[in-house]
Parts: structure tokens; sequence; C-alpha cells
């Protein structure tokens, strides 16, 4: 498959063009023309492109690409190492972010609820990127986070009292802390996102609404996996995803 065209048919799948957003989506590193292999992951770090260098991938495609706003705009030091590592081996590196986190079947967020038995009802947020829903069968919040812990293969910080009963979540995957108020009067009964920061806990133990960090890397694992799995059903490229752990 041309790279163009694949770039084009992603560009199309997530309604690229409808965000707003902190960095391009979409070729960030231009390598060779035809893509037979695509390696995805996470973040484009060392690891992931040394990684997937060694597998023989002729583009990588992430969550978390280069170029974010407001950063040093000069190719010098880790970036500089990265990219010329790519550039050396004309292998492309595709990025989607908030576009990624948004689609309703290939999404972060909708990756989630699926895997978790959640019934999405609707969303909030900037851009609606954020969740809300109904668990599917409601359960204590020791029940959800443990359940939380098996699929995310990691256990969430958990601010909350186990024995309350979750009917009404909310969830945003990655850095989404700040929705939390938000979350809060909506009426859900627990909201879950990647991290948190020490202003969320006392609204929390506030509220008597429950906050599950869950991780940030660990909930997008899912949108890159699913759009890798999606490229190769339909056109037949091989796909191979990489999972470089971080505890954040």
């Amino acid at each position: 498959m041309l790279l163009s065209e694949l770039r084009d048919y992603i560009g199309s799948l997530l309604e690229v063009s409808r965000f707003r957003d902190y960095c391009p989506n979409g070729i960030q590193v231009e390598g060779r023309a035809e893509v037979a292999r695509i390696a995805t992951g996470v973040t484009a770090s060392q690891r992931l492109l040394d990684a997937a260098l060694a597998w023989g991938a002729d583009a990588v495609l992430v969550h978390h690409g280069y170029f974010w706003r407001g950063e040093e705009a000069t190719l010098v030091g880790i970036k500089k190492q990265r990219i010329a590592k790519l550039l050396r081996a004309d292998v492309s590196l595709l990025a989607y972010h908030l576009p990624l986190d948004a689609h309703p079947e290939l999404g972060n967020n909708a990756q989630l609820a699926r895997r978790l038995g959640w019934v999405e009802q609707g969303g909030f947020g900037d851009q609606e990127l954020a969740r809300y829903g109904a668990v599917a069968q409601p359960k204590s919040l020791g029940e959800l986070s443990r359940q939380v812990a098996v699929v995310l293969q990691r256990e969430p910080l958990v601010i909350g009292d186990e024995a309350r009963i979750v009917r009404r979540i909310a969830w945003c995957s990655g850095g989404a802390q700040d929705y939390f108020e938000q979350a809060v009067a909506l009426g859900a009964d627990a909201y879950l996102t990647g991290e948190i920061s020490e202003r969320h806990a006392h609204l929390a133990e506030e509220t008597g609404v429950a906050f599950i960090a869950a991780g940030h890397h660990a909930t997008e694992r899912f949108g890159v996996q699913a759009l890798g799995e999606h490229l190769q059903a339909r056109f037949g490229i091989e796909h191979q995803f990489f999972d470089m752990d971080v505890p954040v």
C-alpha cells in the first residue's frame, strides 16, 4: 500500500480535520513510499523504534508522536536521535492523538468501554473527548477496581469507598484528570482516567465520587492496537503491536 494512500485513509477514518490538537496528526516523518508492515505502539520512544525497526517495519504508527505545541522546535538531543534513526532506515512515523482517543469504534475510550463492559451514553469535556455511561452490571468500587486491574494489567490508584456501588461511570483515557469535576456534575459514581493530580484526591474524598487513576499508558494501549488490526484486516498489511510499558 502506498504511504500516501494509508495517510489519506486513516485521516478520513478518524476524521482528523475536525479536531483542534496539540500536535500534527498524520505523517510526522516520511519514509519509503510503499508500506507492507506496520508496527504500532503507544509512544514513539527509542525503545519502540528499535523494536519496530528490528522487526522490519516500513512504518511506525503511534498515539504519542512528536512536534507537540510549545516544545522546542530544534532537532537536537533525544529528538534528533529518534528522527535520525527513522530517516536512516527510511521508515515513516504516523501519529494520531485526539482523533484516536475519540473514534467511536477504534478509539481509546470506545475500546476501554468495550473491554470493561460499559454502555456509553454520551460525551463531555473539550471536544466531547470524555465519555459517560452505565456499568452493564452494577458492582462495588472494589470489584470494579479489581476488574480494571485485570483488563489493564496493572493495579490502579483508587480514591473512594470500596463498598460504594458503581452504576454510572465516566471515563477518558490518558491525562484527563481535569474532567473530574464535570464527571461529578454529571452524577457519575466513579471517574476513570490515566493520571491523578493532588487536588483531585481531595475532590474525590469530599464529593464521594470515586477517582480511578489507571495509568496513562495502560488506558491508551487499545486504540492504536485496534487501528493496526483494522488496517491489517482491510488492506492485508502485516501488523505488530509493541507494548513498551511504563509505570505512568
